[in-house]
């Protein structure tokens, strides 16, 4: 999918789209941190996480064990959800407490900080933006015609059906998340990588043992398959609607920051139920214009961004979090369409 036009109405007033846009923001009071929601946010996921690992053990080698399994996959993906706002200094205004706390969350969940955060932050610098966002290379699955005809190896064999196998495939997203942690420590530009390697290690060896002192061998590999499994497919669900089936750019057309982060995003509908599940990255165009606004201020930055957008003239997407699924498989389906044909150009 290429960038759509947009038909932009500039204002008189002096400096960017942008600049404009976040004199708004800013005159709202919603850049300012939430302290108070912050703390009963991480107390309340940090309760859960404990709490499904005492009843881990309490309930022992138990038919309820599975179920566990699958209440603490729904914790990894909140702690994965609070690390993502450490990371963005959306909790602590200092970088040492951010980075701290995020190197914490990250280690509960078997995560490498250092390697998410280098990925995230290109991903933010270029959003769908071939070549440079690391979310859309052709790693399993291809994006876009042009990679499809490139491909070779398991995106060439996967991508004529990826769109019926992507939900499968993100059973496998909580085993890579921690692969790729473990492949990031033989980086040597990765910062801190000697505390995240240990971190790494320490997490890796207290879950194991956890697993099979507590359970038979059986019923421990059942729950690790089940745990990492689930924990895959949620957070694969929360990050997929985002920018998966949005226009894809390339390094020589990239707009100006507003274009660029509003035209690859879309935001998903929804209540407070929604915000909770997602993390707010539902309100994924304010999150990408503002990266460090607290969460809970993005349904309120959303009107006024809108707004904003609309007299602009610049697409403001949104939808209903079904029909974003429907359009990231529709593009992942007509992104492999050249591996479909009988003979595929190389």
């Amino acid at each position: 999918m290429t960038m759509a036009t947009t038909t932009a109405t500039r204002s008189d007033t002096p400096g960017s789209d942008f600049a404009r846009l976040s004199k708004k923001i800013a005159d709202a009071g919603l850049l300012g941190r939430r302290p108070g929601y912050y703390t009963l946010r991480i107390t309340a996921v940090t309760g859960l996480y404990a709490a499904g690992w005492a009843a881990f053990v309490l309930v022992g080698a138990s038919c309820w064990t599975l179920a566990i399994a699958a209440f603490l996959a729904v914790m990894y993906g909140q702690v994965a959800l609070v690390a993502h706002d450490m990371a963005h200094r959306q909790v602590f205004r200092r970088r040492r407490a951010s980075e701290l706390s995020g190197r914490i969350a990250g280690a509960s969940i078997g995560m490498s900080y250092g390697w998410w955060q280098d990925k995230h932050t290109r991903h933010h610098a270029n959003p769908n933006t071939e070549n440079l966002d690391p979310d859309i290379g052709p790693d399993l699955l291809v994006w876009s015609p042009d990679q499809a005809r490139a491909a070779t190896g398991l995106p060439r064999l996967l991508g004529r059906w990826q769109a019926f196998l992507f939900f499968p495939l993100l059973t496998l997203e909580g085993f890579n998340l921690h692969v790729a942690s473990c492949r990031a420590m033989a980086n040597r530009r990765l910062k801190r990588r000697a505390v995240d390697g240990a971190l790494l290690l320490g997490h890796c060896a207290v879950y194991l043992a956890a697993l099979f002192w507590v359970l038979p061998p059986g019923m421990a590999i059942a729950f690790l398959a089940v745990h990492q499994c689930l924990f895959g497919v949620y957070l694969g669900s929360a990050f997929a609607p985002n920018h998966k089936g949005m226009p894809i750019l390339t390094a020589d057309d990239r707009p100006d920051f507003l274009r660029r982060q509003v035209l690859t995003s879309r935001n998903v509908n929804g209540g407070r139920f929604t915000d909770l599940a997602l993390g707010g990255l539902n309100h994924q165009i304010e999150h990408h214009l503002f990266p460090s606004m607290p969460s809970p201020n993005l349904r309120k930055a959303r009107a006024i961004v809108r707004r904003y957008c609309r007299d602009l003239g610049v697409d403001y997407a949104e939808t209903g979090l079904v029909a974003s699924y429907r359009l990231a498989l529709t593009s992942l389906h007509d992104a492999g369409a050249p591996l479909r044909r009988t003979r595929v150009p190389t």
